[in-house]
């Protein structure tokens, strides 16, 4: 599958999807600093699923309707965060290509999977 990992993604999600053969462009090795929406365009014009911790994309999926591929927003607090690459990886074995068009809430024990606006 391909990912697109915003620069708030733990770099373990990135490494691991890549070990486990994904494709993941991690926006901090070639463009930081991007603005969200910008990140949100890649999405779409690269088919790529957005992974990140920034709350701030289900604002501009859903309230400002910002078309996209995929997110998938991970909320693991500190004390969980040991197992948050090894969850990524079993959501992504388990889910795969339903993930696509979703926007997807990753938190420890618990994955919920809706539907973006208008679709």
């Amino acid at each position: 599958m391909r990912f697109l990992a915003d620069e708030s993604c733990d770099f373990a999600v990135v490494r691991a999807l890549r070990a486990a053969g994904h494709d993941v462009i991690a926006v901090a090795e070639v463009s930081p600093q991007l603005e969200d929406p910008t990140v949100l365009d890649i999405t779409v014009r690269e088919d790529r699923i957005l992974l990140t911790e920034d709350k701030d994309f289900g604002q501009l999926v859903y309230a400002d309707r910002q078309a996209t591929a995929g997110v998938v927003l991970l909320r693991f607090p500190s004390r969980a965060r040991r197992d948050l690459a090894k969850t990524v990886i079993q959501l992504v074995r388990r889910r795969g290509e339903k993930l696509k068009g979703r926007f997807v809430l990753v938190q420890p024990g618990r994955i919920r999977i809706r539907r973006k606006p208008g679709r």
